[in-house]
C-alpha cells in the first residue's frame, strides 16, 4: 500500500479501452485535482493512475507492461478500471501499489494518500465532477453501467456488473452543464445503450427525447447497442433519431455471420434480426453510418462460419468495421474451449481488414464534391481540424480558421477509407 503522503502529489493519467473508460478518467482527474496536481507527462509525476481495460489479452499485456515500467522508474502506480476488477491478481503481480475497480473509483484521492480502499464506496454517477479535455468539443456522458447480456467470451461483466441506469434528470443536468462549458458533441456511453432505463422504468428513446429538447445547437452520438435489446425499442429509437441533434450513427455489433456461432456466444439474436434492424435504419436514414464489430477466430468458427461472416460484411457494406481476434479471458465460458491456430485467426483477420478498407473507401467516395455541414470537434495532426458531418463521418479540414465547436459548411475534395477531406465552402 502507498505510504501516506502529506504533500501535493503530481499525478499522470493513462487510459485504455472504451469511451466509458475515457469518461471515467475524466471523473478520476476531477477528483484528484481537488487536492493534488494533474500533469500531462509521466516524466513530471510522482504517481500514475492507469485506467485499464480487460477486454482482450493483448490490451491486458500492454496495461501490465506499463505498470511494470512505471514501477521501475520509481513511480507509485494505482491500477484502476476493468482489469482491476476482472484480474486483480495480475495487477498485484505487476507491482501496482493499489487497485481500484470501477465501483471504487471515487476513492482515488484516499488511495493516492496511502489510505486503504473501503470495501464499499459510492458508485461513479453523473453527478460526480468531471475534468474534461479542453482541446476537444466532445463531452462523454455515461448513461448507465453494466449490462443484461450473458456472452460467453466477455469479461467486462465481471468488472461492471449488471445494468445500473442513471436517472434521466441527472444525465440532462450533465449535458446542460457540458453545453454551458462550450462542448458541442455529447457522446452517450454505456456497456449497452439499448438497455438503458429497463431497471428504472424508462428507455433510450425517452432519454434522447429529453436531451434533444435542450435548447442550443449541439449533436449527440449514441454509443454501442446490442441488437437483441435494440430491436425491442427500435421503432421509438428511429423516431428519436429524427432529431437533427442526433448523429445518424448506428453502432451495433454483429460479432459473427453464423447463427450457430452467435448461439454458442449466447448473443440472443440471429443474423437475420441484425440485418433487418440495419435495413430499417438505412431506409429511414439513407445518409447514415453503420459501425459493427466482428470477433474473428471464436473457437467454434470453422471456415464455413467465417465465410458467412465475410459474405455478410460484403453484402451489408458497413461504413466502419471493428475487427477483434478472439482472446480467451479468464473465468469466461469460452476460455474453456479449444482455441483455433493463431495463423488461421491472423489470416482471417487480414482478409476482413482488406475487405473493410475496400468497402469504406467505396462508401466514402459517394461524398466527393458534395457540400455539407460539419461540427468541428478536435485538433488533428499537422495543423488540421477534425470535424463530423450529420452521419458522423470524420472530416479533415486544413487551413481553416474555425474554432472547436463551430458549425461550418464545407465541400469534400478527396477521401480515404478512414475519412473525408474538405475545405470551407
Amino acid at each position: 500500500m502507498l505510504a501516506c503522503l502529506q504533500h501535493c502529489v503530481r499525478v499522470y493519467f493513462s487510459t485504455y479501452g472504451c469511451t466509458m473508460n475515457q469518461g471515467d478518467t475524466e471523473v478520476l482527474r476531477a477528483l484528484v485535482a481537488r487536492r493534488h496536481q494533474v500533469v500531462d507527462s509521466p516524466e513530471k509525476c510522482d504517481a500514475v493512475v492507469v485506467n485499464s481495460c480487460a477486454v482482450v489479452e493483448t490490451t491486458e499485456r500492454k496495461v501490465l507492461k506499463e505498470v511494470r515500467h512505471h514501477k521501475r522508474c520509481g513511480r507509485r502506480v494505482v491500477l484502476a478500471g476493468c482489469l482491476a476488477a476482472a484480474n486483480p491478481e495480475a495487477a498485484a503481480a505487476a507491482g501496482a501499489d493499489a487497485v481500484l475497480p470501477p465501483a471504487r473509483l471515487a476513492q482515488v484521492e484516499e488511495v493516492l494518500e496511502g489510505k486503504p480502499a473501503a470495501a464499499s464506496a459510492p458508485a461513479v454517477r453523473p453527478e460526480m465532477p468531471k475534468l474534461r479535455h479542453g482541446d476537444s468539443a466532445i463531452a462523454i456522458v455515461a448513461i448507465s453501467e453494466g449490462c443484461l447480456g450473458r456472452c460467453t467470451y466477455c469479461i467486462t461483466k465481471r468488472a461492471r456488473g449488471r445494468l445500473r441506469s442513471f436517472h434521466p434528470e441527472s444525465i440532462r443536468r450533465e449535458v446542460e452543464q457540458a453545453l454551458e462549458q462550450g462542448y458541442r458533441e455529447i457522446q452517450l456511453t454505456s456497456q449497452d445503450t439499448a438497455v438503458y432505463g429497463r431497471d428504472i422504468g424508462t428507455s433510450l428513446p425517452e432519454l434522447l427525447g429529453t436531451l434533444t429538447d435542450i435548447e442550443g445547437e449541439f449533436r449527440i452520438r449514441v454509443g454501442m447497442m446490442n441488437p437483441a435489446y435494440a430491436g425491442e425499442v427500435f421503432d421509438e429509437l428511429l423516431d428519436a433519431y429524427d432529431s437533427r441533434k442526433v448523429y445518424r450513427f448506428l453502432h451495433m455489433p454483429v460479432q459473427s455471420g453464423s447463427n450457430e456461432v452467435l448461439e454458442h456466444m449466447r448473443r440472443g439474436y440471429r443474423v437475420e434480426d441484425f440485418v433487418e434492424l440495419v435495413e430499417e435504419f438505412r431506409r429511414r436514414f439513407p445518409e447514415s453510418t453503420l459501425s459493427t464489430d466482428v470477433i474473428v477466430g471464436y473457437p467454434t468458427e470453422g471456415e464455413r462460419e467465417f465465410e458467412l461472416t465475410r459474405r455478410l460484411i460484403e453484402e451489408l457494406k458497413p461504413e466502419i468495421l471493428n475487427i477483434t481476434r478472439f482472446s480467451p479471458r479468464p473465468g469466461t465460458e469460452a476460455a474453456r474451449l479449444r482455441p483455433l491456430r493463431g495463423g488461421v485467426v491472423k489470416e482471417r483477420s487480414r482478409r476482413l481488414t482488406s475487405l473493410m478498407r475496400r468497402i469504406a473507401l467505396e462508401r466514402n467516395r459517394r461524398y466527393l464534391g458534395r457540400s455539407m455541414e460539419v461540427l468541428v470537434t478536435k485538433h488533428g495532426k499537422n495543423g488540421t481540424l477534425l470535424a463530423r458531418n450529420s452521419a458522423y463521418r470524420q472530416v479533415v479540414l486544413r487551413g481553416e480558421s474555425a474554432e472547436l465547436g463551430d458549425f461550418l459548411r464545407v465541400r469534400v475534395s478527396r477521401v480515404s477509407h478512414t475519412c473525408l477531406f474538405a475545405q470551407e465552402a
